[in-house]
C-alpha cells in the first residue's frame, strides 16, 4: 500500500484521543475558503437505541388511556410524579428524572417538537439511524450526512487548504466516537473525532505517549506517526482552545453517576467554545435506550434503566447550559437531542417497549422560542402491539429550521442540503439571523387546518383545509404511521379548499390525515367504516 493511501485510511491518534480527518484531496493546496458570517454553534446529542418518548414527554391528557392494563400500565410513570410543564394546562409533563431540563424549560430555554418522524419508518437501528443522520427518504440510501452537506456548502474547497488563517479550527468535532455518516460527505469527513474526553489537552507536540514496537513494524509506525504529526494541522488550534478554555459550573455529573461520561464530553465542548474554537457543530452520543425489558422497576416506575438514562442526559445538559451561562457563551450555542426512533404505544410483557416511530425532539438554548410545537398524540384505547404514534413533523423540518434561523442558510441552499423543501417550525428566535432574505417565522397555533367529512366515511371522504399559501402536502397515514397515499402535493394560493378523496381501496380501520403547509402541520383521525 502506498504511504499516502495508508495515511488516508488511518485515524490520527493524539495523546489518547483519536482525531480522524478523512480527506480525498491534498491538504496543502493553497485554496481559499469563503466563510459565512456566523460564530454560532450547534450541539447534537444522539440517544442511541430508540428512546421511549411517551415516558419522556408524557401526554397527561391521555393518561386515562395510557394507564389501562392493555396499554402501558406496567411501565407508566405515576401521574403525581410527572413534572408538569407550565403553560400546558397540566396536559403535558416530563419524566421525573428530567428535573434539570424541566428547570431549563421553566427558564424559557427549551422547545419541545412533538411527534417527529418520517413516512414509512424503519424498525432497524442501523437503517433508522442512517435515515436520521443523512436526511434520506425511507427508500433511498445517501452517502452523506445532512450536517456534512451543510458544511460542504459553506466550505466547498474543504479539506484542500485547511486549516488556514481565516479558519484554523475544525469545522465539526465528534466527541466520544468515530466520524460517522452524519459528518461525512461522499467519503470525506467534514470534521475530526475526539475519543477520550478525559484527556482533552494532549493534542499537539507529544502526540503519542506509547513507544513504538521495536523492529521493522516499529520503524514503520514511527514514520507514520511523524507524518501524522506534520499533517494534523488542527491539533495546535484545538490544543490552544483547550489551554485557554475554562469550565465554571459545579453541576457536571461526577464519576460513576448517570451522565458522567456525557457530562465530561459536554464539559470539553464548553471548554473549547470558551477557548475560542470556532467549530460549528459538535456531535455527541449516549447509548442504552433500547429498552425492550426492565425499563422500569416493577415496584417504582420512576426508577430503573430508563430513569437513569434520562437523568444522565438531563443532568449533563443542565450542567452544560449552566457552564455556558457562567462563561458568558450561552448566546452562541443551541443543542438538540434525537434518537433513531421512538417506541411503541403499548408496553410489552417484559416491562419494556419495542421499536416504534415518532418521538419528541428537544431543542435547548437561550435563543429558542420556548414551548410546545405540535400536539399531544391521541392514544387510541384499541391500540394493538403494532400501533405507533403518527408523525406530525418531518424530522428534516427540524434541520430546516436550524439551517434557516441559526446558521442563516438561504432557501435555495437549504433545499439543496436537505434535498427537498421542508417547513420552518419556528422554534428559534428569528432576530438571531441577520442574513437578507431569511423569513421570520412565527409559531402557528389555535386554528383548525384540516377536517374530513363524513367521519367515519365509506368509499369517499371530502377534505376541507386552509392554506396559508405555498407548498401544501396532505397525506393519509395508517396507525403504524406508514404512508397509505398522498392525497395532495402542490402549490396553492392562500384560502379555503375542499377536495374529494377516494377510500374505495382502503381497508376499514383508523387512519390519520396529515397536512403540512408553511410553518404549520396538523394531524386528524379518520375512520374508514362500512356504513
Amino acid at each position: 500500500m502506498k504511504r499516502r493511501n495508508f495515511l488516508q485510511s488511518v485515524p490520527i491518534t493524539l495523546g489518547g484521543m483519536s482525531l480522524s480527518a478523512y480527506a480525498n484531496s491534498p491538504l496543502l493546496s493553497d485554496l481559499a475558503c469563503t466563510l459565512m458570517d456566523t460564530d454560532k454553534v450547534l450541539v447534537i446529542i444522539q440517544l442511541n437505541g430508540g428512546n421511549d418518548g411517551l415516558n419522556t414527554v408524557i401526554p397527561l391528557d391521555q393518561y386515562a388511556v395510557l394507564s389501562q392494563p392493555n396499554i402501558r400500565q406496567n411501565i407508566l410513570i405515576p401521574e403525581n410524579k410527572v413534572l408538569k410543564l407550565p403553560g400546558t394546562n397540566n396536559a403535558l409533563g416530563f419524566h421525573p428524572s428530567l428535573s434539570g431540563i424541566h428547570n431549563l424549560y421553566k427558564e424559557n430555554k427549551v422547545a419541545i417538537v412533538q411527534n417527529v418522524g418520517y413516512p414509512q419508518f424503519s424498525y432497524s437501528h442501523f437503517r433508522a439511524a442512517d435515515i436520521w443522520v443523512s436526511g434520506a427518504d425511507y427508500n433511498e440510501v445517501l452517502n452523506s450526512g445532512w450536517a456534512a452537506r451543510y458544511l460542504a456548502s459553506e466550505f466547498p474547497n474543504y479539506p484542500s487548504g485547511f486549516p488556514n488563517m481565516s479558519f484554523p479550527d475544525p469545522l465539526a468535532v465528534r466527541v466520544g466516537g468515530t466520524i460517522t455518516l452524519g459528518l461525512q460527505n461522499q467519503g470525506v469527513s467534514m470534521g475530526i473525532a475526539i475519543n477520550n474526553a478525559k484527556d482533552p489537552l494532549n493534542l499537539s507536540g507529544n502526540l503519542f505517549t506509547d513507544p513504538p514496537t521495536p523492529g521493522c513494524l516499529g520503524k514503520e509506525l514511527s514514520y507514520t506517526r511523524e507524518v501524522l504529526r506534520q499533517t494534523d494541522k488542527f491539533g495546535d488550534a484545538v490544543q490552544a482552545a483547550g489551554d485557554k478554555g475554562r469550565n465554571l459550573s459545579s453541576l457536571y455529573p461526577v464519576a460513576n453517576t448517570p451522565g458522567a461520561i456525557l457530562g465530561s464530553q459536554l464539559a470539553l465542548v464548553a471548554k473549547l467554545i470558551d477557548g475560542g474554537c470556532k467549530t460549528r457543530i459538535y456531535w455527541l452520543s449516549t447509548g442504552g435506550f433500547d429498552t425492550h425489558s426492565s425499563q422500569v422497576e416493577s415496584a417504582d416506575h420512576t426508577a430503573g434503566v430508563h430513569s437513569g438514562l434520562l437523568k444522565g442526559v438531563s443532568d449533563a445538559i443542565a450542567a452544560f447550559m449552566d457552564d455556558l451561562t457562567l462563561l458568558g457563551r450561552a448566546d452562541r450555542v443551541i443543542g438538540m437531542t434525537f434518537s433513531e426512533f421512538g417506541r411503541r404505544i403499548i408496553s410489552n410483557a417484559s416491562g419494556g417497549t419495542d421499536h416504534g416511530a415518532a418521538q419528541p425532539v428537544l431543542i435547548f438554548g437561550s435563543n429558542v422560542i420556548p414551548g410546545i410545537y405540535g400536539h399531544n398524540p391521541v392514544i387510541d384505547p384499541l391500540s394493538n402491539v403494532n400501533s405507533n404514534l403518527p408523525m406530525e413533523f418531518d424530522f428534516r423540518s427540524v434541520y430546516a429550521t436550524i439551517l434557516a434561523d441559526w446558521f442563516c442558510v438561504g432557501s435555495a441552499d437549504r433545499d439543496n442540503i436537505l434535498l427537498n423543501k421542508y417547513q420552518n417550525i419556528g422554534f428559534l428566535k428569528p432576530n438571531n439571523c441577520l442574513m437578507t432574505g431569511v423569513k421570520s417565522n412565527q409559531r402557528y397555533a389555535g386554528a383548525k387546518l384540516i377536517e374530513a367529512y363524513p367521519n367515519p366515511c365509506a368509499d369517499q371522504v371530502r377534505i376541507a383545509f386552509e392554506s396559508e399559501g405555498g407548498m401544501v402536502i396532505i397525506e393519509l397515514l395508517n396507525q403504524e404511521g406508514r404512508l397509505v397515499q398522498t392525497v395532495f402535493n402542490g402549490y396553492l394560493e392562500s384560502g379555503h379548499f375542499d377536495i374529494a378523496c377516494s377510500m374505495q381501496k382502503i381497508p376499514e380501520g383508523t387512519y390519520y390525515l396529515r397536512i403540512q403547509n408553511s410553518v404549520s402541520e396538523q394531524v386528524r383521525k379518520l375512520i374508514k367504516a362500512r356504513l
